[in-house]
């Protein structure tokens, strides 16, 4: 018969492979997104150059925060393949501002469930939620940009 304390350290490897396996088939489920993604940005890669995003995103501080914002409203996705897209814009010389509002729109803004938003939570509060989270998209970006300037 077991002791009170064998018990207990079998229910805990018990939790610990449970949670690993839960862990494991999420990351299964992630892996085609994942893989989805890298696909279309070697496909992006392939057709837009590296000269069209520069001449896109000038260097302007403003312009590029409120295009960045723009372009992550609208190009909806999960946190995880923001990452991707942030860092190959990072790579192509788009400014750490700009990315960092896209970023944050991305996650945050909704352009294209906009529609189901406004049917299941109403018109009125799905539209005030986005607009609120572009403009705290912009301002989280400034903030970030600035925070990481002082701090470095």
């Amino acid at each position: 018969m077991k002791t009170d304390m064998e018990s207990r350290k079998d229910s805990k490897w018990n939790r610990i492979v449970v949670s690993f396996s839960k862990a494991i088939k999420n990351f299964s489920l992630i892996l085609p997104v994942l893989f989805g993604i890298i696909l279309l940005l070697g496909l992006f890669k392939s057709y837009i150059s590296q000269q069209m995003i520069t001449s896109v995103f000038t260097g302007e501080i403003s312009k590029d925060t409120i295009l960045g914002s723009t372009l992550g409203s609208i190009f909806t996705g999960s946190p995880i393949t923001s990452y991707i897209v942030g860092g190959e814009l990072l790579k192509d010389g788009v400014s750490l501002l700009a990315v960092t509002a896209f970023v944050a729109s991305w996650v945050t803004v909704g352009i294209i469930q906009l529609p189901a938003e406004a049917a299941i939570l109403g018109k009125r509060f799905a539209i005030t939620r986005n607009l609120l989270s572009f403009l705290f998209s912009m301002v989280i970006a400034v903030a970030t940009v600035v925070t990481l300037e002082v701090v470095a």
